[in-house]
């Protein structure tokens, strides 16, 4: 399927891949199909179709010397490049650009940590490191740090930070922007930036202080398309003594407005890692009459599931807590925890989970008995990557059909409040079910993140049939569907913080305030620092001034 960049002729597209084979040596240039297939987006909703986002080539240079050179050949021919780190952001489009055509800028080969300070606790690494490289350099030195690794730990910090990813252990580490410090960046004109201190050179608190002076930068690179990042420096969490986690369960649905206030009390005091709430009365979905109750259009009556709860001799809600620090410290808070819930709820159980010294054993990590399951998560709260998610979507023979092709979804943003919660819940319960794509499960959705909810919907393209197959018109009708949840959710005022290339057009448009002025601004920037449009054009909604008339 032999695509060309956009307003570039057979013979100038010829003349540039030989240039690139001389900047960074031919075995590094792909452009047969056969070599373009890790190229495209295996999740795509129109695979196959004359819209599918595919690259027309792929460059893999080992330098930053050579990322230059790439970005300036790419100027003289006015050739859109799409960067990638692993390309493992499935889901969200993969390691397929947003133009058709482009040629993907893939920085696999720059694969090496180039430093990890245990005593100051920060690593600088390349694009090309994953998550699973960085955590076994550090323990081959035994050093005393963690990582704070996404789900599947195959993904690269660099990659997962510009794309605002999260993690799962204290509040600061796993908000992966934020535990950035210092960018390495080739800019549009071929020129290499650095943030911050890294500005000073030979500066040695670049991975210390992130800011610098003036102006910071480094925000631009997340989700944008204003350079190239090629180094990283990223916080390392301190190796605790100790970890222990525990559970609270509330018995009403309205007991969960002051369970979300205590525990946003003990995570904004920084005493509990990612609180992971959920709702046992999922186990009642199978139910006909508790499903109807739960999924009723214009709300649910909170006494009815209270009496399905009660009948059923299950809690409403519940939240799994986790403690780091020595063995005292993380009881102690433990305590405190348990005593503030009792206050604020009545009739909340709370229930002992595990107290284990760090660094736990793998047998201790891979353990699900217990009081409650400790499920598929209890590597990332240790700061040890894995490929665990895999087994809960439906990539491995043990669950041969849900998700078996992919999925996608939405992450709106939403308030840190139970209100927040309810009244998503009903909004989207609602649109799904007008859409015929309810599958129960908004009903009792729940939030994650640290400062702010986000609220997850997420379609699975199935190997069967119903609502959710991986047909075409199977795909048509969830990508419709998706495209009708942004809609309902802009109108309250919930944006997306993250998205796949097919819908990022439709995600920035929700950021309206003032004649799109945010967009405006971007776009000024845009204009000014890649004059030709070849980086990244149409990533996070910001397309060059010659693309502005395909944006939806």
């Amino acid at each position: 399927m032999a695509v060309l960049p956009p307003g570039v002729s057979a013979d100038a597209f010829a003349s540039a891949l030989r240039e690139f084979a001389d900047a960074i040596g031919s075995e590094w240039v792909f452009a047969d199909d056969d070599d373009l297939l890790p190229y495209r987006d295996h999740y795509s909703p129109v695979p196959e179709a004359a819209e599918e986002l595919i690259p027309s080539a792929a460059v893999g240079p080992d330098s930053v010397e050579q990322v230059q050179q790439i970005v300036r050949i790419a100027n003289r021919y006015r050739i859109p490049l799409y960067a990638i780190s692993t390309g493992k952001n499935f889901a969200y489009g993969g390691p397929a650009p947003n133009v058709r055509g482009s040629v993907v800028l893939d920085l696999k080969r720059m694969n090496r940590v180039l430093e990890v300070n245990a005593d100051r606790n920060f690593a600088l690494v390349e694009p090309g490191v994953s998550y699973f490289d960085l955590y076994r350099y550090i323990q081959d030195r035994g050093l005393k740090v963690w990582i704070d690794t996404p789900d599947p730990g195959w993904g690269s910090p660099i990659g997962n930070t510009m794309d605002r990813g999260i993690g799962y252990t204290l509040g600061f580490y796993r908000d992966h922007t934020a535990a950035q410090c210092g960018l390495e960046v080739v800019l549009p004109n071929g020129e290499v930036m650095r943030t911050g201190m890294g500005a000073v050179p030979g500066a040695p608190t670049w991975q210390e202080y992130k800011y610098g002076f003036g102006p910071d930068p480094a925000g631009l690179f997340s989700q944008g398309n204003f350079g190239i990042v090629t180094k990283m420096g990223i916080r390392l969490m301190p190796q605790p003594e100790h970890y222990r986690n525990g559970l609270i369960t509330v018995p009403k649905r309205r007991d969960f407005i002051a369970l979300v206030n205590t525990v946003n009390y003990l995570t904004d005091l920084f005493m509990i890692g990612e609180p992971w709430y959920g709702s046992p009365l999922r186990a009642l979905l199978g139910n006909t009459e508790f499903r109807e109750a739960a999924t009723r259009r214009g709300g649910v009556n909170e006494e009815e599931l209270d009496r399905f709860a009660a009948s059923a001799g299950l809690h409403s809600w519940q939240v799994e807590l986790q403690f780091y620090g020595s063995e005292k410290t993380t009881l102690a808070n433990w305590e405190y925890a348990k005593e503030r819930v009792a206050r604020a709820i009545p009739g909340a159980r709370m229930i002992d989970g595990e107290s284990l010294p760090v660094p736990l054993t793998p047998e201790q990590i891979a353990e699900t008995t217990g009081p409650y399951p400790t499920n598929m998560r209890r590597n990332v709260t240790q700061g040890v990557p894995s490929l665990g998610i895999w087994k809960s979507l439906g990539r491995t023979e043990a669950v041969p059909d849900a998700w078996a092709k992919g999925h996608i979804g939405l992450f709106a943003i939403i308030p840190r409040s139970a209100e927040a919660v309810f009244e998503a819940q009903q909004v989207f319960g609602d649109t799904l079910r007008e859409l015929g794509l309810d599958s129960g499960i908004s009903a009792l959705n729940t939030p994650l993140n640290w400062h702010q909810f986000t609220f997850l919907f997420s379609a699975g393209f199935s190997t069967g049939g119903g609502n959710f197959s991986a047909t075409p018109e199977g795909k048509a009708k969830i990508n419709h569907g998706l495209k009708t949840l942004l809609l309902k959710a802009a109108e309250r005022g919930w944006g997306e913080y993250r998205a796949a290339p097919y819908f990022q057009d439709e995600v920035a448009a929700a950021y309206s305030y003032n004649n799109y002025s945010l967009r405006r601004f971007h776009e000024t920037l845009k204009d000014a620092v890649d004059p030709n449009g070849i980086l990244s054009p149409g990533r996070g909604g910001i397309w060059p001034r010659h693309l502005r008339g395909d944006r939806a």
